[in-house]
């Protein structure tokens, strides 16, 4: 018999460890190839771990709650056959770069304060410890950032926008010689938050007691963070999309016998979105204290719900650079894996932009929440025939047309209701001139 090792596997550029949720098998069971052996959850997405060889799981290394960085041996698989002549694989064979530069970097001491645990009890990962420590962070700077990830952990996105408007603020003061007055005075320790208080709530007779699952506590956290973060407006627009609708009825016969699937209107309104960003791209923006981070990548994220109920959002990175059947193809396969849960988690990070489709539920119109740390998301409201003044050259007349409401929730620090409105008019013309004779 021989022995191989299950390790964390690599989850995406900007995942560097996981928590583990749930052992689906115990030590002595048998596995087979591809067969989930344990469940593990990122600050963006929860995912199995497949066994790599048909076997008998023989030792559990870690257990629940416990964090894991990519690259350790998590479980060791008992396989058939002699045990290979060649030196077994290691973590560091089998380590992306990322996590080899932080194992190195581990003989460094850190500083005191670059504990597991910041000074106010915050969890640092070895990944946002390893930056801070090259870029001179010290505990309590970083207890002093605003962190994304679950239960307010600084993610590295976090730690590498702070540092990104540090080194804008620091290349734009003064290069003339220091005096007395112009010392700024020290900075003020971080005030302590007090923990929020629970809302207490009375039972009546009769009444159930739901415990909220993990994503939901996030995306809890996440909503209320947003509300507190971004001065929330709502600009809409109706859209009269009657050549859109009549164009897809005409193609979507022969392209999913064509292409072997559906075509929505879902990746023809993110079209039209990612047009409307290019023409105007300070909507494609984030905010980082005082300072604004214009994007150069528009990446959508599409609110996708889950069968649970819970909500996640899948991101369509360079939008702009993908034609219609990319887009749809794209679309596609982000829901379909969405709600198989088997999305990698950068492949629900980096988004800049984000899109609901409230009509999915037969809801005309909504007033969606910002994605921080995006500034704006558009809501589609359902499809619906309604009569309609047509403006011809003969003069008006009234007609059956197909109606769609839009509307764009933005942050009014960065955006104001010129530019909010103007972009979601914009996006709503892209659609109402939609070239019926369109090839795809």
């Amino acid at each position: 018999m021989a022995e191989i090792e299950l390790i964390m596997p690599k989850m995406g550029e900007s995942v560097a460890e996981a928590t583990i949720t749930n052992w689906l098998k115990s030590e002595g069971d048998s596995i087979e190839a591809e067969e989930p052996v344990l469940e593990i959850a990122t600050d963006k997405v929860d995912s199995e771990i497949p066994a790599p060889e048909t076997g008998i799981l023989k030792k559990i290394l870690f257990q629940v709650d416990d964090v894991v960085k990519v690259g350790e041996v998590i479980a060791i698989i008992e396989v058939e056959g002699e045990a290979s002549s060649s030196a077994p694989i290691t973590i560091e064979e089998k380590a992306p770069q990322a996590v080899q530069e932080i194992q190195n970097s581990s003989t460094t001491a850190l500083t005191e304060e670059l504990t597991k645990n910041s000074p106010s009890g915050k969890f640092l990962s070895p990944l946002v410890r390893s930056i801070s420590e090259k870029e001179g962070i010290s505990g309590s700077e970083l207890d002093s950032i605003k962190g994304t990830g679950l239960n307010d952990r600084v993610t590295k996105d976090d730690l590498v926008l702070y540092i990104e408007s540090r080194g804008k603020a620091d290349s734009q003061a003064p290069q003339a010689a220091i005096t007395p007055q112009a010392i700024p005075a020290p900075k003020a320790a971080p005030a302590v938050v007090a923990p929020k208080p629970q809302q207490v709530v009375s039972m009546g007779e009769g009444d159930e007691i739901i415990q909220m699952d993990r994503m939901r506590k996030m995306i809890s956290d996440h909503m209320i963070m947003s509300v507190n973060t971004s001065a929330h407006v709502t600009s809409f627009v109706e859209a009269d999309v009657t050549e859109m609708v009549m164009w897809r009825n005409k193609v979507k016969n022969s392209y999913q016998q064509r292409e072997g699937e559906k075509i929505t209107f879902t990746p023809i309104i993110m079209e039209a979105v990612a047009k409307a960003i290019k023409e105007m791209p300070m909507i494609n923006v984030s905010v980082s204290g005082d300072t604004i981070i214009k994007r150069k990548h528009i990446n959508l994220g599409m609110a996708t719900a889950l069968p649970s109920g819970n909500l996640i959002v899948p991101v369509i990175k360079d939008a702009d650079q993908m034609n219609l059947i990319g887009l749809s193809k794209k679309v596609n396969d982000l829901a379909n894996r969405a709600r198989s849960n088997k999305l990698s988690p950068d492949e629900v990070s980096g988004g800049t932009f984000t899109v609901t489709n409230v009509g999915t539920f037969g809801n005309v119109m909504g007033t969606p929440i910002i994605n921080q740390p995006q500034v704006a998301i558009m809501a589609i409201g359902a499809i619906r025939k309604k009569p309609a003044v047509i403006e011809t050259s003969f003069g008006d007349t009234i007609g059956v047309r197909h109606m769609m409401f839009l509307s764009l929730s933005y942050d009014h620090r960065v955006v104001d209701g010129s530019l909010g409105g103007s972009f979601v008019q914009r996006v709503a013309k892209i659609l109402e001139d939609f070239d019926l004779n369109r090839e795809v």
